[in-house]
């Protein structure tokens, strides 16, 4: 398995000063995460249930602020045969919301070289406003290919159509947000999309698969090419999520859940030795995931330039 650095713009700009991508080969498929920025969120949006001297504690050991720190969001391009698949499509805009920092996806993948009518696949993990909203930018529809195929649970779309936050803990604005994103993203996509109930072979070597849990139609998805594997885990895996996996995450809708598929997906990771990505892990978001004890423990890669 190779890595290969790509922060080399394919444009240079002023806004292109820190490396926005991280290619990473898997056998014969190449995959290239992309920085849709930052989200500036509360601290106690990871780990709303754990004891407050202890999630204190953690965020003093890891060096972050006690109130709020950016959690990134990273979206994945992958290139599989004739296909190119993009999994994910960032927050999009949404001016209400006040997050400037984020939505930078698509400049940053014409950055890369990357045509948006090139792409013939979305992966979409579930319909978060965070995960959808590059879609629904004015503008981008145009740009994407008509007979685009999007992926995406069969129990994510249901769930949308009238969604639950009764076991949320987001902040004011939020529900609001992801519901009107969801809507109009399902209003505008309606013909593309390709719906799956528990697994889907989009391309070969990618398999996107429904866990559940963070959403009902939360899914993940592996890339695995002769011996190399890599697992794209969405939102069910965070920072946190690793020491405390027990821990809750404030945009989880079955949060009890979501811990026993995030304890599910770390001890396969733990086993197969595989490649993790993440959307909200620190980008580049490339590493192993490691059994520490009777939790876990995450190993970034060394950046290859």
């Amino acid at each position: 398995m190779t890595l290969q650095n790509t922060s080399h713009p394919a444009k240079s700009g002023p806004e292109e000063l820190v490396p926005s991508r991280y290619a990473v080969k898997i056998g014969e498929i190449d995959v290239i995460v992309v920085s849709d920025g930052v989200l500036p969120l509360p601290t106690k949006m990871l780990g709303y249930n754990a004891d407050p001297t202890e999630h204190a504690a953690w965020l003093n050991d890891m060096f972050l602020p006690p109130d709020a720190f950016d959690w990134a969001l990273n979206a994945v391009v992958v290139r599989s045969g004739e296909q190119t698949i993009l999994i994910d499509a960032g927050l999009g805009l949404d001016p209400a919301l006040n997050l400037p920092r984020a939505g930078q996806l698509i400049k940053r993948l014409e950055a890369a070289g990357i045509d948006l009518g090139s792409v013939t696949d979305v992966v979409l993990t579930h319909m978060h406003m965070d995960h959808v909203g590059g879609l629904i930018v004015d503008g981008v529809k145009e740009r994407l290919r008509p007979d685009l195929r999007i992926h995406v649970a069969a129990a994510e779309v249901k769930f949308w159509e009238s969604p639950d936050f009764t076991h949320v803990n987001m902040p004011p604005g939020f529900p609001d947000a992801l519901r009107a994103a969801a809507k109009r993203f399902a209003e505008d996509y309606r013909s593309n999309l390709r719906t799956f109930e528990d697994e889907h072979e989009v391309a070969p070597g990618v398999v996107v698969s429904r866990t559940g849990g963070h959403t009902p139609g939360h899914s993940v998805v592996r890339v695995a090419s002769g011996k190399d594997r890599l697992m794209f885990a969405g939102d069910a895996v965070f920072a946190v999520g690793f020491e405390h996996p027990e821990w809750y995450n404030g945009f989880e809708h079955d949060p009890e859940e979501a811990a026993r598929v995030r304890v599910r997906l770390l001890r396969e990771l733990a086993e197969t030795g595989e490649l993790l990505v993440a959307t909200h892990m620190p980008f580049p978001s490339v590493g192993h995931v490691a059994v520490d004890g009777d939790h876990f423990r995450w190993v970034p890669v060394f950046w290859d330039y």
